[in-house]
């Protein structure tokens, strides 16, 4: 049975490792404190690829807090600590110089080199080991860097705002704004996460979007920007050529065979996560072709009607019902007067 203590403290270590969400690409985010007879004694976090991870972090500033006692102390860790040597020499070696008695973990390394050998080590340095301590919320918040280290191309959220009855926009193509500005700030976030942004060619003509992090300002991770189109450029007035920015890369993926490779491609490249913004026929073809991992729609309490209003997945006519994508784990939480419905595929 889970000690409650247990759960207590990798809640804080999961709050620790959010510190670093969308700054440390490839690499996962995570968390770790340090405890000693029920009192933190340290904390830290993953702050970008390159630099001392959070086991490190958390180790330093327990030293600085309380250096007499981090012997003998547990140190709490979302993800497997590292095994191996790279930019950063290996978690493992820096915990057992330190002389920690037990480590918990919530979640273990998804890559089957390094799954369990950082268990290992340790109980083989006579260090107690507990592992999949709130697993599953471990395993949710690095589910893109999991997805790209086992499948080697990154993690696909689709993103769509529509109205009540399914549409994205008018027929003429207006759709600024379907949601309120408590969804627009959840798609901010959703930005922060992506590596790489796509939109269809029609969406940059009706909407002229930036596909950039603004909230924060002068967030320092901007994602790379996609457009799905067969055409050879875009409106040179357009915000994607003119914000300073680098220039989006035009590409046109349709079959399934078309999306696996631009998808691998993208993985040789260290994007872990690409984030679908639509429009409708690009949300269709990517759902056709197999590529989508998770759909987020915002649905706003509004009525738009009209025969040749836009639906918020365009494409072919199904010809039956069988024909329906289903969804797994849905979910619904409502963001300001919008609701958000999530789910994987």
């Amino acid at each position: 049975m889970t000690d409650k203590n247990d759960i207590l403290w990798m809640q804080r270590a999961i709050e620790q490792a959010k510190l670093g969400f969308g700054l440390t690409s490839p690499n996962p985010i995570v968390g770790a404190v340090v405890v000693k007879d029920g009192q933190l004694i340290g904390q830290g976090y993953h702050h970008k690829a390159g630099t001392p991870h959070a086991e490190p972090n958390a180790l330093d500033d327990a030293l600085r807090n309380a250096p007499s006692a981090v012997k003998g102390a547990t140190l709490y860790v979302t993800l497997e600590p590292c095994s191996t040597y790279g930019r950063t020499p290996p978690c493992t070696k820096r915990i057992i110089e330190e002389g920690i008695a037990r480590v918990v973990i919530g979640a273990l390394d998804k890559n089957p080199l390094y799954c369990g050998v950082a268990v290992k080590i340790l109980q083989d340095a006579g260090i107690e080991v507990d592992t999949g301590i709130l697993k599953d919320e471990c395993e949710r918040m690095n589910e893109s860097f999991f997805w790209w280290i086992t499948q080697k191309k990154p993690f696909v959220l689709l993103k769509m705002a529509m109205t009540l009855d399914g549409r994205i926009a008018t027929a003429n193509g207006s759709s600024q704004w379907i949601t309120g500005s408590a969804a627009r700030e959840k798609v901010q976030e959703m930005r922060r996460w992506a590596d790489a942004i796509m939109v269809g060619g029609a969406t940059v003509l009706a909407d002229n979007p930036s596909l950039t992090v603004r909230s924060p300002a002068n967030w320092p991770c901007q994602p790379r920007r996609f457009v799905w189109t067969s055409q050879k450029q875009l409106p040179p007035d357009c915000k994607l050529l003119t914000d300073g920015n680098p220039p989006p890369e035009l590409v046109k993926p349709v079959s399934p065979e078309e999306w696996s490779l631009f998808l691998q491609e993208l993985g040789k490249q260290n994007i872990t996560a690409l984030l679908l913004e639509g429009g409708g026929e690009l949300a269709a073809a990517a759902l056709h072709a197999g590529a989508v991992n998770k759909v987020a729609f915002f649905v706003a309490p509004k009525i738009l009607g009209g025969r040749n209003a836009r639906p918020v997945v365009g494409g072919l006519d199904a010809l039956s019902l069988d024909d329906a994508l289903s969804l797994n784990d849905f979910q619904a939480q409502p963001i300001g007067n919008d609701i958000l419905l999530t789910g994987y595929l």
